[in-house]
């Protein structure tokens, strides 16, 4: 993984373990005696390519010890499956869940791995089946294998989103119930969550997740908060960010210092709130 081994110009995030995890997360380790808050999330909480993450700019804003769990690419099932984890969050003061998308998880049509969520695995019968024409061994990553599938035949696909959607609330309910205490449930994107019924664009993150499916999980978690980008903020782009030469592609396509400064600001009163 290109983030723990930095060339010239990139990062060094300090990789960390807690406990009996497997996962490595972003460092320097953090103490956790006392209050503190566990974050839970995917590339946008790990702060690639950030010097200060949003979790690290809330944490000098409020004073409340933030511990970034998030993993790259990370998928619900990368928590639910990781024991060490879930007693790490059952001992914070509160746990900040960033809304993960519906693709990298394992469903009844295919398989991913079970720490890197976003590696497709083996496709199971019945999506073989429904897509006689594909060869599923073409593909090791989950987006580029449901860009190939809508591709194919949006009709078919449509089958495949219904059962990743209903996956999702499943494990989304799950994860929350699981964590228990106080629990924050976040959406963070360049756009609200689409009204369900709308035209699904795999570009765009949290993947295949709509407000109907958001409303589903809300009950279970103590408070939700949407931080949506302004235009001005994804205008200023990669400016703040540190990497080498070869990840450039790599950091268009994340928020930028000016993104995570604005998700900070609006999880701030939210989390003082909850304390």
């Amino acid at each position: 993984m290109a983030f723990e081994y930095p060339g010239a110009g990139a990062l060094d995030y300090f990789p960390c373990r807690y406990g009996k995890s497997k996962l490595l997360f972003r460092g320097p380790r953090r103490d956790l005696d006392g209050r503190f808050c566990a974050v839970l999330g995917g590339t946008e909480t790990y702060g690639k390519f950030l010097p200060r993450p949003y979790p690290a700019l809330v944490e000098a804003g409020i004073g409340l010890r933030m511990v970034n769990l998030g993993c790259v690419s990370a998928g619900v099932d990368v928590y639910l499956q990781d024991q060490a984890l879930l007693d790490l969050a059952g001992q914070a003061h509160v746990v900040l869940v960033q809304v993960l998308g519906a693709a990298n998880l394992t469903n009844p049509f295919y398989a991913v791995h079970p720490r890197r969520n976003d590696r497709f695995l083996r496709a199971a019968p019945e999506l073989c089946t429904l897509f006689r024409e594909v060869d599923f061994a073409d593909f090791h990553f989950t987006r580029h294998m449901l860009q190939t599938l809508q591709t194919v035949s949006p009709e078919k696909f449509e089958v495949l989103a219904r059962a990743l959607r209903a996956t999702w609330i499943t494990r989304m309910r799950l994860l929350l119930a699981r964590i228990g205490g106080r629990s924050l449930l976040v959406w963070i994107a360049d756009q609200p969550p689409p009204a369900a019924g709308s035209p699904v664009l795999l570009t765009r993150s949290p993947v295949l997740v709509d407000a109907d499916m958001l409303a589903e999980v809300q009950p279970f978690a103590t408070a939700y908060v949407e931080c949506v980008s302004s235009p001005e903020a994804r205008a200023a782009g990669r400016a703040g960010m540190a990497y080498a030469p070869l990840d450039e592609l790599a950091a268009t396509e994340l928020p930028g210092p000016a993104v995570h400064a604005e998700i900070a600001a609006r999880l701030m009163p939210v989390l003082q709130a909850m304390l």
